[in-house]
């Protein structure tokens, strides 16, 4: 087994543990190290007195508090310490409390707490030495580095605590970032198949009502034009399961599919066979004009042209008590400008409002385009959407 593989976990307890418990169990490890002078004393050394000890134990005692009160802590190590080498009870060799509370303050204590106190270590450090009994000079040397070294650990640990810190709070950022972004796409992705449905089901259902309307009428007096009409009811229903299939073939998608088994969207080839529908099943001549070359469409671009006219058509067929309709399709180098206009009652019989203007406004500012409706210059009704081709596709959404 590896020194990492129980290192790891043991630090880790000890950072999770209870601050009393480590910070207790330091305290009595210092007063151990500080009574190692008296219990083993070098000759010569002043013979130890209880006010000796207990000045010795004011060095380590208030080690229990340094984390929930470092500056007060510090303040009764450093005069405990000055005052046990004072009192020659013997002088402590080496400050293990004071080493620790410097240590604490240049972690935890605020900037000028922590100045006064290494600037007072430092002078108190000296003239403790200036009054012992033949102080040498490596002394100073030993003393003086200690403080230095002890206050200097402590700012590393400030600085790498800080330092984890930040990485921790960017880490929480970064996953509420993540968080919204997934909420974001996925109520974009509600959203398109909210619409995509709409147009789908609104599509099929103003097709067949025409149909259904129109069948009773002729099924004794022309049994041919009734037969035709619940074909084409059968047939856009037919049609709307197959592109709902499409639709949501991707919340069923297998796993390692690769989305190759589903259908691809409807797009511009398949507005001629729109119209076609359209013209035969609700009885409105629709004519179907292009100008200019075609340019190439991202894909979603594809759909939403697609989706426009059918949404278009389809308020046509609802509402606008239609006789005929057109549908322009205008190439130009940036953009492909879709117009359908139609000769019904216009704006005022309900096309200015319900959920397919908003949706065809919806899916034109998503792929960086623009849509407008309103009376047409000859009456009638007209819904122009402008959609950029796919070279321009990145300028327009910004």
């Amino acid at each position: 087994m590896s020194a990492r593989t129980w290192i790891s976990p043991a630090a880790e307890r000890l950072r999770t543990a209870n601050p009393y418990v480590l910070d207790s169990a330091l305290a009595a490890l210092v007063l151990f190290a500080v009574s190692l002078q008296w219990i083993f004393p070098d000759e010569g050394d002043d013979r130890l007195t209880w006010q000796g000890w207990l000045i010795g134990a004011a060095t380590a005692v208030p080690l229990v508090w340094r984390r929930r009160a470092p500056f007060a802590t510090a303040w009764a190590v450093s005069v405990a310490t000055p005052a046990q080498a004072v009192y020659h009870a013997p002088p402590p060799d080496v400050m293990y409390g004071g080493m620790v509370v410097l240590y604490t303050m240049a972690a935890l204590g605020k900037p000028w707490q922590r100045r006064v106190m290494l600037a007072g270590w430092l002078i108190g450090v000296s003239l403790t030495m200036m009054h012992k009994e033949d102080p040498q000079p490596f002394e100073y040397a030993f003393h003086l580095l200690s403080v230095v070294c002890a206050y200097g650990f402590g700012v590393l640990a400030r600085v790498q605590r800080a330092y984890t810190a930040e990485l921790e709070d960017r880490a929480r950022q970064l996953e509420r970032e993540r968080a919204a972004d997934t909420a974001r796409a996925i109520a974009q992705e509600r959203a398109r198949i909210a619409r995509d449905m709409h147009d789908v089901l609104a599509h099929a259902v103003s097709l067949m009502v025409v149909q259904a309307e129109a069948g009773p009428v002729v099924v004794r007096s022309d049994p041919a034009r009734a037969e035709a009409a619940f074909d084409a009811i059968a047939g856009a229903g037919r049609d709307a399961m197959a592109q709902l299939r499409r639709i949501l073939g991707v919340l069923k998608e297998p796993q390692g599919g690769g989305g190759a088994w589903r259908l691809p969207q409807p797009g511009v080839a398949e507005l001629p066979g729109l119209v076609r529908q359209v013209g035969e099943s609700a009885g409105l001549r629709v004519e179907l004009r292009t100008s200019g070359p075609p340019r190439p469409l991202p894909p979603d671009t594809e759909v939403a042209a697609f989706r426009v006219v059918q949404e278009a058509l389809t308020n046509t067929v609802k509402h606008a008590r239609a006789t005929s309709a057109t549908v322009e399709l205008d190439w130009t180098e940036g953009e492909l400008t879709i117009t359908v206009t139609d000769d019904g009652r216009g704006p005022g019989s309900g096309h200015g409002g319900g959920h397919g203007l908003i949706g065809i406004r919806e899916r034109a500012a998503a792929c960086g385009g623009s849509a407008r409706a309103g009376r047409g210059p000859e009456g009638g009704f007209r819904v122009v959407v402008r959609l950029p081709a796919a070279v321009d596709r990145e300028g327009a959404l910004g």
